[in-house]
């Protein structure tokens, strides 16, 4: 028996190990509780620095994560999510510097941080509504014109306004600069922990529930939803709604990493950029939500720091990658390495045949009246 032979005898039953180590249940498990330890551990041995950008991938990963819903799991068209984004945060930015809130105190901070939340989640949740009930009826082009102009129309009305900063933007101090409060940092951070790992429980159960079955059978063909009684209509709105609610939330977590917002987060740049972060992450995917948070947020650091100025080309050059190696997004890099092993399993055998095993001899045809050799 050659060395050869012996070699591809032998990688089949290893790649089948490491196959059945990859897909065991425990192994995704240990790999969720090690990274939840670490994001519990970090911010009290990180620098301020590592903790700001965890938190800033935590704050746009719901925004993408909202963005995957509508776009991912009910395949609609949605340009204008940094719109909502920019509604939820200054909606948190004018309750939190706002004359009602400085009556009642610090003592009462805790009272303002609420409803300051709750109007982050209800004034873009209802425009989102508000919108989604005109804006579905139309498909294609035509709905991704309207969504494009949310955040056109959103910069300069925000830049005419003085509750709103106008150009400058304003301040919102989401913890007072005292002695009260000597973590302000690792206070920040658990409180974006915190509502992000809500937001993404939240959708977990709901893409894997009856209206994700419902937004995957809409996404799929919506004459056959109509006739399972499922209205396209009803969960395409619902669809933008949720995203719409999803980008509130981003805006309030955006007010308590960077304390300040202007008119420059709506940019129309930020939406496409949201657009490509969940399509590398991987659309359909809530891991590949937090993948595009981290695209999000890294890339621009990581070029400003190599090349400056080359953002934008690095950018475009990952997304060409990904969708040309990757279609499924940063998600299915172990779901394409795992079918790759099984092609190299099933292969294995029927290269690596045991040489020691008794041939069988495939019988010559015959012709008839022929004995057989």
């Amino acid at each position: 028996m050659s060395t050869d032979t012996k070699t591809s005898t032998t990688r089949a039953p290893a790649t089948s190990s490491w196959m059945r180590v990859a897909e065991s249940t425990w192994l995704r498990w240990t790999v969720g509780a090690v990274i939840a330890v670490l994001l519990l551990v970090l911010p009290l041995i990180a620098d301020p620095f590592t903790n700001q950008t965890i938190s800033r991938i935590l704050v746009f990963a719901v925004a993408v994560l909202g963005l995957n819903i509508v776009m991912g799991y009910a395949g609609q068209v949605s340009l204008g999510q940094v719109f909502f984004v920019g509604l939820g945060a200054y909606a948190a930015a004018i309750t939190i510097e706002s004359e009602w809130a400085d009556s009642l105190g610090a003592d009462l901070l805790i009272v303002v941080l609420i409803v300051a939340f709750v109007l982050a989640v209800l004034i873009p949740g209802v425009a989102g509504l508000v919108i989604a009930l005109a804006a579905v009826r139309l498909r294609g082009l035509a709905l991704a014109m309207v969504t494009i102009a949310l955040p056109i129309i959103g910069v300069p009305l925000l830049k005419r306004f003085p509750i709103t900063g106008g150009s400058e933007g304003m301040s919102a101090r989401f913890i007072p600069r005292s002695d009260s409060f000597p973590y302000q940092d690792q206070i920040q951070y658990f409180v974006i922990l915190a509502i992000s790992a809500a937001m993404f429980a939240l959708a977990y159960f709901l893409v894997r529930g009856k209206y994700g079955r419902a937004f995957a059978i809409v996404k799929e063909n919506e004459a056959i939803a109509g006739s399972m009684g499922i209205s396209p209509y009803r969960y395409k709105v619902l669809a933008f709604t949720i995203a719409a609610i999803y980008g509130g939330v981003s805006g309030f977590l955006y007010i308590v990493a960077i304390q300040f917002v202007s008119p420059d987060i709506m940019g129309f740049g930020h939406s496409i950029e949201l657009v490509i972060a969940t399509i590398v992450g991987g659309a359909g995917s809530i891991v590949g939500s937090l993948l595009g948070g981290a695209f999000y947020v890294l890339i621009p650091q990581i070029t400003n720091a190599v090349a400056p100025g080359t953002t934008t080309i690095v950018q475009g050059v990952v997304i060409l990658l990904v969708l040309f190696l990757l279609p499924g997004g940063l998600a299915s890099l172990p779901r394409v390495i795992r079918r790759s092993l099984r092609r190299r399993d099933r292969g294995g055998p029927s290269v690596g045949a045991d040489a020691s095993a008794p041939a069988t001899a495939t019988p010559k045809p015959t012709l008839e009246g022929e004995a057989p050799q």
